[in-house]
């Protein structure tokens, strides 16, 4: 399939290529099971536990020149048992419920075997670009986790730039890495803010937003060119683009042809 005018398309990973929150849900399961039988934990209190984590990982403002990843997110389990429970800091236990957290949400993260083979196909007609924001450590480890190196030309994480989606000079940086035009380029991703603004604000040709929930944007959101409820419907978008750009070539033929009578 080829598509004119569109030589790269560039995809978000959480929650657009890998269900990151689903996972997330299993992981806090397995914790809050733990908690329970080996620890004696009543479910309330490991469900608040819990809940204050998934809170604090919500406002996380990481700054890896300070404080290494691994370090900041057990010390979210030790401020949630502790606020939850009172007594002395469990710097052991916050470090167990953390590596658990980890463990099993890594091994949820899997790229879909249908997604795989619309990469596959996707990238016989154009580039493929992975594009995510996060901690370096982090996102490297859930790029391992899923395998989806093979699928893409170029990964790019956040963390390791100078700056995330949705500033410009990050989606530049990708252009330069693919050898293409932000105007040659797609942009694919669940969030309005960073994949969505990141898109138009760097004059990419086409901004996709995967809404699965199908949600109503609120006034002031970005507005993206597209919307699909699944991944597997954008070559179907991809298309349409081709079809318009077809049209578009055929009036302008037209109008041409007139002018020269």
């Amino acid at each position: 399939m080829g598509v004119h005018g569109v030589k790269a398309v560039f995809f978000d990973l959480d929650n657009t290529l890998v269900d990151t929150a689903a996972a997330g849900r299993r992981a806090i399961e397995e914790v809050i099971s733990a908690l329970q039988s080996k620890h004696h934990y009543g479910e309330g209190e490991a469900r608040v536990i819990c809940d204050k984590v998934q809170a604090k990982l919500l406002k996380e403002c990481h700054d890896p020149a300070k404080m290494c990843i691994t370090d900041l997110r057990i010390s979210h389990w030790e401020e949630a048992i502790q606020e939850t429970i009172g007594g002395e800091a469990n710097r052991n236990l916050a470090a167990e419920c953390y590596f658990l957290w980890k463990r099993t949400r890594l091994q949820h993260l899997t790229l879909a075997e249908d997604t795989r083979g619309m990469l596959t196909e996707l990238r016989k007609a154009v580039r493929l670009l992975l594009l995510t924001n996060g901690d370096k450590q982090t996102q490297r480890e859930k790029i391992e986790a899923c395998a989806c190196q093979p699928y893409f030309d170029a990964i790019v994480v956040g963390g390791e730039q100078k700056e995330e989606k949705p500033a410009p000079s990050i989606f530049h940086y990708c252009c330069d890495l693919l050898g293409v035009q932000p105007a040659e380029c797609v942009m694919v991703g669940d969030s309005l803010d960073t994949d969505i603004q990141g898109g138009l604000n760097a004059g990419l040709k086409a901004t996709v937003w995967l809404n699965k929930a199908m949600t109503t944007r609120g006034d002031t959101s970005p507005v993206p060119h597209y919307i699909i409820s699944s991944v597997l419907d954008l070559p179907a978008v991809l298309q349409k683009m081709e079809h318009k750009v077809n049209a578009k070539l055929g009036t302008d033929h037209v109008a041409g042809s007139n002018a020269a009578h």
